[in-house]
């Protein structure tokens, strides 16, 4: 007999799962624009995480849109929560291109 956790893993659609990759790779680009535009903009400290929180609610509204088309629980185990949950590796890529676009386009004098 199937544990719950297992049953719930089986209604998931294997091919909605392959699909996460594309929707994982949206969110990256997103989270290295965002530190882009913070570093050029020349935004510091809560500014910058403030243009991070905002373009990853952008960027889970787009996708729960447009990508998962209403239904992100189709989509991810986690539902909503998923969309919105940056993730640790989106948020050190947000900080890594943030310090780099700052250093470059404004160089100490």
């Amino acid at each position: 007999m199937a544990t719950p956790s297992e049953a719930a893993a089986q209604r998931i659609y294997p091919p909605n799962v392959l699909y996460n990759s594309s929707i994982n790779t949206t969110k990256f680009l997103s989270a290295c624009f965002a530190g882009a535009a913070a570093g050029i903009l020349g935004l510091q400290n809560w500014a910058g995480f403030v243009l991070f929180l905002v373009s990853t609610l952008l960027t889970a509204g787009v996708v729960h849109v447009v990508n998962c088309k209403g239904k992100p629980g189709k989509y991810f185990q986690g539902s909503v929560f998923e969309l919105v949950n940056p993730g640790q590796d989106n948020a050190f890529t947000f900080v890594l291109v943030w310090t780099l676009f700052y250093g470059a386009c404004r160089p100490e004098r």
